[in-house]
């Protein structure tokens, strides 16, 4: 999928969030501090299902739990590019920048298969 083909998918969610909102009259409520709050919330709904699991991974997940976990990825999501639109940030174009941030701060050869961050590097 080219870049062209991914922003217009966001741009498609984020239109679709912001139809399904401004037919609630919800904007109002959708301030930036409210939409981090609700980001975090969501973030930690999505956690409190691999609570208490021994790794985490998908082989102890049956199909029920998968599909709520799907489902609060999704809620992050919208509370994500919900923020985005309030703050008129372009998600595709800020990831792309931070990649170029993260590589520099994580060469590849310097770093591969350690998992420490970056200021605990010599």
């Amino acid at each position: 999928m080219d870049t062209h083909s991914k922003d217009n998918d966001f741009v498609k969610l984020r239109e679709e969030i912001k139809h399904f909102v401004d037919e609630r009259d919800w904007d109002q409520f959708h301030t930036p501090k409210n939409l981090s709050s609700a980001l975090c919330v969501e973030a930690a709904e999505l956690l409190e299902h691999f609570q208490w699991l021994k790794t985490g991974n998908k082989d102890e997940l049956n199909d029920t739990k998968l599909e709520q976990i799907r489902h609060e990825m999704a809620d992050v999501l919208v509370y994500l590019i919900r923020l985005a639109d309030k703050l008129d940030v372009d998600l595709t174009a800020a990831v792309a920048e931070k990649m170029v941030l993260n590589r520099a701060k994580y060469p590849a050869d310097k770093v591969r298969g350690d998992s420490r961050k970056y200021s605990e590097y010599e």
